[in-house]
């Protein structure tokens, strides 16, 4: 059976927080590979600073370049529209293959409200990540993991790591304001969006 995960999202721009969240995953999920599947047009957000999908799709290239086990997939863009994970799931989903589906709290939390909750659940197992030190989401978190094992018996797991409190938006801010972003994005990132003039 392999085991593959999938990180999907907006990447606008990919960050250090982004890369950690995936190599976490892959460790502790016991990933034979990971999919980085950047959205063509995300379902449940409008973006402040719209960015072409083809140059979100060239920084996540550029952004885990060399990070083993780690494919970026250009899928959710060449099927175009609205980007709804249950329909990349049933793209990727196999008789030889388990699904796993990595999200963030807020994600996590909203699940039973995305398109077709019962098939996600189905398909894959989710994975959360806490991206955030917020102590009044605890119990939130454990009624939603009890709330979603009782309607589509599967358990959402957790992966464990220190919460990196980076965002895309916070990158975005920075980078619209003049401020530095190195050690909040990679290298290789921040060029690319210099010489793009992306987020300005």
């Amino acid at each position: 059976m392999i085991r593959i995960g999938i990180y999907g999202g907006t990447f606008s721009p990919p960050h250090n927080g982004h890369i950690a969240a995936a190599k976490a995953f892959m460790e502790q999920m016991w990933l034979d590979f990971l999919y980085v599947i950047p959205t063509a047009t995300p379902p449940h957000k409008e973006m402040d600073v719209p960015v072409d999908a083809s140059h979100r799709l060239e920084m996540c290239r550029l952004a885990f370049l060399g990070v083993e086990g780690v494919y970026v997939s250009d899928m959710e863009m060449r099927r175009g529209g609205r980007s709804y994970t249950v329909d990349t799931l049933r793209e990727l989903t196999g008789e030889d293959r388990r699904l796993f589906l990595l999200c963030g709290t807020d994600m996590m939390l909203t699940l039973d409200e995305w398109r077709e909750p019962e098939e996600i659940f189905k398909l894959s197992y989710p994975v959360y990540i806490r991206r955030e030190k917020d102590a009044l989401l605890d119990k939130m978190i454990v009624q939603k993991i009890a709330d979603y094992n009782q309607k589509y018996g599967k358990v959402v797991r957790r992966i464990v790591t220190e919460p990196i409190e980076l965002s895309s938006n916070l990158v975005r801010e920075k980078l619209k304001n003049g401020e530095d972003v190195s050690g909040l994005i990679p290298a290789s990132v921040e060029k690319y969006i210099r010489d793009n003039h992306l987020y300005v």
